[in-house]
């Protein structure tokens, strides 16, 4: 290899001497297991064998040391890569000769850099909203600073006791709702919330966090053939896929870290109100049906039905 630097800072002259002395220090380790596989042979006597061997198996330790010295002399040579790859391997596509073609480098570089600036960003906003979300619920809920409730953990792992607790005050709330908690994947808590004769809704739970529901008919199944709740297959009807997108909507609306058990409640009681859903008509337009399917809209503050279009 010729005399040169492959980028700023590496010695191709070191580097060259470098692979060849690792070459050597892998030849010495070599001779060293094959003088322990050959043991001690072609002596007549004992002495002489034990002799033989321990001569011959310093003499390839001696060696080995000899080139592992030499390949860190080397390595100080070679020097350190530029500084100028933070992207690891994907440093190396700046060496193309034909980056005018490709420039896959300054683009993974102006991502990179890209994507740290959003993280920085999603850091600050996030500090700001959380301190404004506290706020906003104590002035909507007119609950005055010296009357406010205390506030609950903030952590994001709660005792498996404390979310018992919480959902069983949530269940002797409701009457006409029962609710099942199980634990089949360890501590995350899984509900199986049956609502009067009219649906069953499947709701996954991070802690007192709720990740994920389901909503289904009274009479559709919801568990697999094991007999673990189904989580992944959607409604067979058409009402309830739309039931179940606005629950999702609804998981989005309450939110405050703050005080999980608060928000848990809430979407308990906003789901509650589908207890009528095939009962009660459109506050807008009065009419039970349109397209064929009943409100499925509730509003989150007033619980009032609306259909889809409606709430507009």
């Amino acid at each position: 290899m010729a005399d040169g630097v492959l980028s700023p800072g590496v010695n191709l002259e070191a580097f060259s001497q470098a692979i060849a002395a690792i070459q050597a220090l892998r030849s010495s380790v070599t001779r060293v297991f094959d003088c322990l596989k050959d043991g001690m042979r072609n002596k007549e006597t004992l002495e002489g064998r034990e002799k033989g061997f321990v001569a011959a198996f310093q003499e390839s330790l001696h060696s080995v040391s000899r080139d592992l010295g030499e390949l860190e002399r080397l390595s100080n040579l070679v020097g350190k890569p530029s500084e100028n790859h933070p992207l690891h391997n994907s440093g190396l596509l700046s060496l193309d000769p034909v980056q005018d073609k490709t420039p896959l480098y300054s683009q993974l570089l102006q991502a990179y850099k890209w994507s740290n600036k959003l993280q920085y960003h999603a850091g600050l906003a996030s500090g700001l909203l959380n301190q404004q979300s506290l706020k906003r619920s104590a002035n909507q809920m007119g609950v005055s600073a010296k009357r406010r409730p205390k506030a609950q953990p903030t952590t994001l792992v709660l005792p498996p006791q404390y979310v018992d607790d919480v959902i069983n005050r949530i269940d002797r709330m409701f009457p006409e709702m029962s609710i099942q908690l199980s634990r089949p994947n360890g501590t995350s808590a899984m509900l199986l919330v049956t609502l009067g004769k009219v649906l069953k809704v499947i709701v996954v739970m991070r802690s007192l966090f709720i990740d994920r529901t389901i909503v289904k008919g009274y009479n559709e199944n919801v568990h697999t053939e094991d007999g673990k709740l189904d989580i992944w297959s959607k409604s067979n009807y058409q009402v309830f896929q739309k039931v179940t997108d606005h629950a999702t909507t609804a998981l989005l609306h309450y939110q405050l870290p703050q005080m999980p058990d608060v928000v848990v409640r809430s979407f308990m009681t906003w789901l509650r109100s589908y207890i009528k859903l095939f009962q009660a008509p459109c506050q807008r337009c009065g009419k039970f049906l349109q397209d064929g399917l009943p409100p499925t809209w509730r509003d989150f503050r007033t619980l009032e039905a609306f259909h889809d279009t409606c709430r507009q």
